[in-house]
């Protein structure tokens, strides 16, 4: 075989590979929520922890929104100093949640600790609507959002919304979820997709062929036929197909979220793919 012919093949061998494992070369990263007590008692430690298991980026949560469920450890830290201990221990912090109102009535504040922390997505955790919410309820928010977004983008950065079960549920004879996805600017609002819905019987891949480069990132956790969580690659999600739509999703970033005893696996099972 010559040069050429031998130069020709490899680049086609590696074209298919990477077509069949687009998520191949993005880093893969953990939500912090999960471990938000861990990371409470010793945060360096826990960080160093989860970058030795292979993790290469954490989603963090605002220490100002989430101050009294869980990050309140880091609400008197500068942002600056947050984003070192993270970087000391080798991992990088792209993304953070934030409560609705910082997106909305503090937003300057929150644009501060997003450029001091270095981010380049800031996620809506959701709205916290009541279980009285109608239909117009969320489209109204989902307009406040936008007006938010258009901020943070002129801010250098990214808008993303959350998704939990209760936007997948139905008001009015419409998805929630759809009547969001109709409402959100597609250029402003990118979403964040939650794999947990799997237990509605609604599969991430649907979503991501259906709505193609709307989505920014997505959280990772399986799940049994039961409803039981395990380590990724033991439920019933099918991981190559989440992969391969994923990419026509337009999704950046992937974070696992479970409980601490599944990341060790769920990071092997996602690096053996």
């Amino acid at each position: 075989m010559n040069r050429r012919n031998f130069l020709k093949q490899t680049t086609l061998a590696t074209a298919a590979m990477m077509a069949k494992f687009p998520y191949k070369d993005i880093p893969l990263g953990f939500q912090s929520w999960p471990i938000k007590d861990r990371l409470a008692k010793d945060f360096p430690g826990t960080l160093k922890t989860m970058s030795d298991m292979g993790y290469k980026l954490i989603e963090l949560c605002s220490p100002v929104g989430y101050k009294d469920i869980g990050f309140g450890f880091l609400s008197n830290m500068p942002a600056a100093d947050i984003k070192r201990r993270i970087q000391d221990s080798g991992l990088h912090c792209p993304s953070c949640h934030f409560g609705f109102a910082e997106l909305t009535d503090h937003i300057d504040q929150s644009i501060e600790f997003a450029h001091n922390m270095g981010l380049t997505q800031m996620i809506c955790s959701t709205f916290w609507l009541p279980k009285t919410a109608h239909l117009s309820d969320y489209q109204a928010a989902a307009d406040k959002l936008n007006i938010a977004a258009a901020k943070i983008s002129k801010a250098g950065m990214q808008t993303g919304f959350h998704n939990h079960e209760f936007e997948f549920a139905t008001l009015d004879g419409t998805l929630i979820y759809d009547a969001l996805m109709a409402r959100f600017d597609p250029k402003l609002v990118k979403m964040q997709f939650q794999t947990e819905v799997i237990n509605l019987d609604y599969k991430a891949a649907t979503y991501f062929e259906k709505y193609p480069k709307r989505f920014l990132s997505a959280h990772l956790s399986d799940w049994t036929a039961d409803k039981k969580e395990v380590p990724i690659g033991q439920g019933v999600i099918d991981w190559h197909e989440f992969f391969k739509a994923a990419r026509i999703g337009g999704v950046k970033n992937y974070f696992v979220e479970m409980r601490f005893e599944t990341f060790a696996d769920s990071e092997k099972y996602i690096a053996g793919l």
